[in-house]
Order: structure tokens, then sequence, then C-alpha cells
């Protein structure tokens, strides 16, 4: 690789491409040399996005006009479903290629869970064996030498951070957590929707994909491996009217004598050092406002009223820590630059 990281954005012109724009447009070792879009190649970005009108950036193209051999790493952003075939087209092409995958396409391991989940075989299963599930925090060594690189879900990730060390440390039973997740409408993506227009949306709070949403997968699939045994979270998701991020509440139930205070120590002695992963005092209850903008997580733990129960509660930006603020933390890891290498903004509070 040269001394600037060469990158393509492969559907850019959806709300997690635009994020990675502002964040990879500030990046000291990268330069963008792609963008693309479907409706809207042979576009500025600046058209679809004003905000970026004050860069320089190469115009929005297909795929197919993508220079491969010009890019050391891909960003791909596109729907599930398509991007098994894409990324394996990329590889045929330049097998020394990166790539980290925006996408659920090659989050699960399993390919059975994939079919279960997705209602489909997977496409790509000599790739979906390679890739590396992109929690940072949990899968650092694993992703610096990674090729494909499958960023997790913005649900997943708020849950999967706070829950996994208290499994691996046997604090809390692995069949008695209950997620309830509120994500912004950003979330949902870019595209025209009924159900998504202000008036459908406003002044109200919904679940959605209530006993059968996608990243329950994922939950599954880390939860099991911290526990060592097959476990059974109970994940509720809502859609709540803010444009960006994501709280989940998450009751637990203690084992092996523990205390909500052992919950808090474990967190903070998992996280300790961590750039990105803030464990407040016990009893503090994060706010989604302060990691607006940012790759931060926060962490707090709360005893609950019955001696055997705590309740942790987690909060991140859905489009940055839950997924390009995520991709570039990985790519960071991948390219062996800093880990906080264009990530340093701080939550945008008020």
């Amino acid at each position: 690789m040269t001394d600037l990281l060469n990158v393509a954005i492969l559907g850019a012109s959806g709300y997690t491409g635009a994020e990675l724009v502002r964040l990879l447009s500030r990046h000291p070792r990268v330069a963008i040399t792609a963008l693309t879009a479907d409706r809207k190649a042979g576009h500025a970005m600046a058209d679809v996005f004003p905000q970026f009108a004050a860069l320089e950036l190469p115009k929005l193209t297909t795929i197919d006009e993508v220079d491969v051999d010009a890019v050391d790493l891909v960003f791909c952003a596109l729907p599930h479903g398509t991007t098994q075939q894409v990324i394996a087209e990329l590889f045929e092409t330049k097998p020394s290629l990166k790539v980290v995958d925006l996408s659920a396409d090659f989050r699960l391991a399993d390919p059975d869970a994939y079919e279960t989940w997705y209602g489909h075989p997977h496409h790509a299963l000599e790739l979906q064996s390679e890739a590396v599930f992109g929690v940072s925090e949990l899968y650092r060594d694993e992703i610096k030498g990674a090729r494909l690189v499958a960023n997790p879900g913005c649900h997943s990730t708020t849950s999967i951070l706070p829950i996994v060390p208290l499994l691996r440390e046997q604090l809390i039973d692995a069949d008695a957590i209950s997620i309830v997740s509120a994500t912004g409408m950003s979330g949902a993506g870019r595209a025209a929707k009924e159900e998504m227009l202000f008036s459908e949306v406003s002044e109200g709070v919904h679940a959605y994909g209530v006993g059968k949403h996608r990243h329950t997968s994922e939950l599954d699939q880390e939860f099991d491996k911290a526990a060592g045994r097959p476990s059974r979270a109970t994940f509720t998701p809502l859609l709540i009217p803010m444009n960006r991020g994501i709280y989940a509440t998450i009751t637990v139930t203690l084992s092996g004598g523990a205390t909500a205070e052992a919950l808090h120590a474990a967190l903070q002695t998992a996280y300790w050092g961590e750039p990105f992963v803030t464990v407040l005092p016990f009893g503090k209850v994060p706010q989604s406002r302060h990691v607006r903008g940012s790759n931060s997580v926060q962490l707090g733990v709360m005893a609950d009223r019955g001696p055997d129960r705590a309740i942790v509660i987690s909060t991140l930006d859905n489009l940055v820590k839950g997924a390009s603020g995520q991709a570039v933390q990985n790519m960071n890891l991948v390219a062996g630059f800093e880990e906080t290498d264009g990530l340093a903004q701080l939550g945008l509070f008020p």
C-alpha cells in the first residue's frame, strides 16, 4: 500500500455511504478514489448530499466503472443480499483487495443460520467462512489480518459490547437476557417509504420486527460463543422519532452470586483503555444525545429492585459506531493505522 490508502465506497448515496465520506474526508491516511451509486450515477456527491459542496470528491459512478486495480480497500454500503456476488467479483479481479462490508451478508458464520434468517442460501460460502465479524473491541487481532471484515449491525453492536464480557465471566444467566433497543429513523435507510413519512412516525413510538428481527441472529451467534452454550435473548427493537442513535435497555438475571456492582466492575475491566467505549460510574444513566455524531459508546449499570437482576444500558450513534464509524475503525486495524485515525469527533451536544 502507498502512503495514502486508496478507498472506494460502493453505495455512497445512502446514509452510511455519506457518513463514510464525512469521516474519511478528514482521515489523514486515506484518499477517496471512487464513489458509486445506482440511480444517482453521473451526479456529483454534493448534488445528493449538499453538505459536501466544499469537498473535491469523485463523481458518482456505477460499480462496473470502478478501476479496482487502483483501489486498496473497498467499503460496501450496499443492500443486503446484493453484496455477496459483488464482493466475490471484486476478489476475482484483485485477490489482494481488502473489503469492509456494511451489509449483513457475511456476518453469520453458520450458513444454515444465514439461510434461516435471510430466506435463501448464501452464494459465496468460501468468503463467508473467511469473513471476520467486525466488533472492533472484541476481535481486534483477527480483524488486523483479515481480507474481508463483516461490519456488525447497529442494534447488534449496541448489545454485544455490554453483554459479551458479562457472559464470558459467567456473571449473568444466558437464558434470561431481555433487550429493548430503540433506534432513530436513519436506521431505516434513505429510500422513500410511506411508513417512514414524518406524519407516520412523529409523536409516537412503535416496535417492529418483534420476535423476528434479523439482528437477533448476530446476538445469538455472539452470545452463544461467549456463554459456551446456546442462549436465547429476547430482543425487541423500537423505532423512535429522532434522526440518529440507538438506546438499548437490557435487563439481566445475575448468576453465581454476582451483584450489579460486579457487572459494572467487569465492564470496567473489559474496556479499560478502550478509546471508544466509556463505562459510566455505577448507577449513572447514559443518554443518547451525548454520543451523537461520534464513534463512542456509553455503558451504564444499575441495580434492579430485585437482588437477582440488574439493568445495563448501552447507547451509540447508529450511523457512526453502529455502522460507518466502526467500519473506519476496522479499516484502520486492517491497514495498520492508529485505530482512532479519522474518528476523533466527540459527541455533538446540544
